[in-house]
């Protein structure tokens, strides 16, 4: 479970690492340890499959290039099965379509080879924070839409909605921030986990399929647009 020391600063996570590397797979379990969290290692992507479904975990390190399965077939499958646990890719490749095919696959967060321990340390803390945050409230409502954090379910009035994985987090972030105009920047780093210098489009082309999905039909449209600065859902 995710705890905080007595001054409220040290996010302690149970981690999940699925590594086939013994090298790289030793000195993240020596860097985890020694931060204080609690750590399961995998070496296989079928291994890491059955520890990620059988056991609690609050974050998943994830490499992509896993013998058995391979860590984007393992993530899909997790969050085809519900598994909502944050996982946070490893992989030695940088090219943006890789990243968007991690990202696309369920992923919360991408960190290529070789990375800075402190940098992984920062992006676990932030993931298990996040988590906190996300399971203090299981329903959460604007006007008449009601998103359900549990069952993955979305309603409007009596009409049920149907989202994507990434159109349900992005819709999750905005309910959580109602009335507070978010920018795109901000967007990209909760929902894909990295900066939007080169992907503002993609937040917007995901607010244009959440806002057809969502407001579709409805005298009153909650997802808003503030010109210059990024969107908002209120009522």
């Amino acid at each position: 479970m995710v705890s905080l020391d007595s001054g409220g600063e040290r996010t302690r996570v149970n981690v999940l690492v699925v590594e086939d590397d013994p090298r790289v797979a030793r000195v993240v379990e020596r860097g985890l340890r020694d931060a204080g969290h609690r750590v399961a290692v995998a070496n296989d992507g079928v291994t890491g499959l059955a520890q990620a479904l059988g056991a609690t975990s609050d974050v998943i390190v994830l490499d992509v290039m896993l013998p058995k399965l391979d860590g984007l077939a393992l993530c899909r499958e997790l969050r085809q099965q519900g598994v909502s646990t944050p996982v946070l890719m490893l992989t030695a490749r940088d090219a943006i379509p890789d990243r968007v095919r991690g990202l696309d696959a369920g992923a919360d967060d991408y960190l290529t080879k070789p990375f800075a321990l402190e940098e992984l340390l920062a992006r676990i803390r932030a993931l298990g924070r996040r988590a906190t945050a996300e399971q203090e409230d299981e329903i959460l409502t604007c006007g008449n839409l009601r998103l359900d954090v549990i069952r993955h379910e979305v309603t409007r009035g009596e009409r049920r909605i149907d989202l994507t994985l990434k159109e349900f987090r992005l819709l999750e972030y905005l309910m959580r921030n109602a009335g507070r105009v978010l920018s795109r920047a901000q967007i990209a780093d909760h929902v894909w986990g990295y900066d939007t210098d080169n992907t503002s489009n993609v937040v917007d082309t995901y607010v244009h399929y959440l806002r057809n999905k969502v407001d579709r039909d409805s005298p009153r449209p909650l997802i808003r647009t503030i010109r210059g600065l990024g969107y908002t859902l209120k009522e």
